[in-house]
């Protein structure tokens, strides 16, 4: 058999490596988006990595309590048992963690904020998932008596939530999406709302067609900035998925774009970036 020159050794080798090392590579340089948010992200085909590869920062999924499993489905739980939000998030996200220095993105130190739409009863829900968060609390944020220290991710609840129990906890992994319209009943909630949403119809009835009547935009900006005095981020959930809503949203201070459209939002947001660096955060 023939020797192989030590040089052509040496290239084929790097070759090799390129290929085995350019993917972490790539994810080393994904731009995070601040306002990104992907809604229903287990509808994609690769759940959380789809979302994660075009820089994604909160990422939505729907939970149902099913026997003793927390399955993500968006209607019926029965014929998904082996989609577990521990199998499809939380246990990615913590080795993703543990191999980039205690962050969900390589050379980003911005949390990544994992919503649990909670589907079935809200308290019983409640209880199976504290006990499966506690495996996870190395990278969780917290509350504990008063101070909240900031992890890898952050869980927030949605849906079906449970408002009683986390509000007199003293100690426990999770915060709850508050309900926009309420926002200026429930200030003197502290560290228990972290993000204020609701349905954009029950707030504007503009699609995006002709410019937004003055009246509703500045409703909207009434409830962004009672949100935004309490320490919360806004979302508005089934919105029009296009770029001129989109545009007059982030104007108006909304913090969070819920979108089905990964690639069109994360190339919107990138391409916006340049006059509003609030929108992007760029690797550090």
């Amino acid at each position: 058999m023939p020797l192989i020159p030590l040089r052509l050794y040496f290239k084929r080798t790097l070759f090799i490596l390129l290929i085995f090392i350019s993917p972490l590579i790539v994810k080393s340089q994904v731009i995070t988006l601040a306002n990104g948010f992907a809604h229903n992200d287990y509808l994609h085909k690769h759940p959380l990595l789809d979302a994660e590869s075009n820089g994604y920062t909160h990422i939505e999924a729907d939970v149902f309590l099913h026997g003793n499993k927390l399955v993500v489905a968006h209607i019926n739980p029965y014929f998904k048992g082996k989609r577990t939000l521990e199998n499809l998030y939380l246990e990615p996200l913590f080795e993703q963690a543990g191999k980039n220095n205690g962050h969900v993105y390589a050379g980003s130190d911005q949390t990544v904020t994992l919503m649990i739409d909670i589907k079935s009863d809200a308290e019983k829900t409640y209880a199976e998932l504290e006990p499966v968060l506690e495996k996870y609390r190395a990278m969780l944020s917290s509350y504990n008596n008063g101070n909240v220290s900031t992890g890898a991710v952050t869980i927030v609840l949605s849906g079906h939530k449970p408002y009683n129990v986390i509000k007199n906890e003293q100690s426990r992994l999770a915060f709850i999406d508050e309900d926009l319209r309420k926002s200026a009943k429930d200030s003197a909630i502290n560290n228990v709302f972290t993000m204020a949403s609701c349905k954009y119809s029950k707030l504007l009835k503009w699609k995006g067609f002709g410019n937004i009547s003055q009246h509703e935009e500045q409703r909207l900006r009434n409830y962004v900035s009672i949100a935004h005095k309490n320490g919360e981020q806004v979302r508005l959930w089934a919105s029009p998925d296009n770029q001129t809503v989109w545009k007059e949203m982030l104007s108006c201070g909304v913090d969070l774009i819920n979108t089905d459209k990964l690639v069109a939002l994360k190339n919107y947001l990138i391409s916006r970036s340049e006059n509003n660096t609030r929108l992007i955060n760029k690797p550090i």
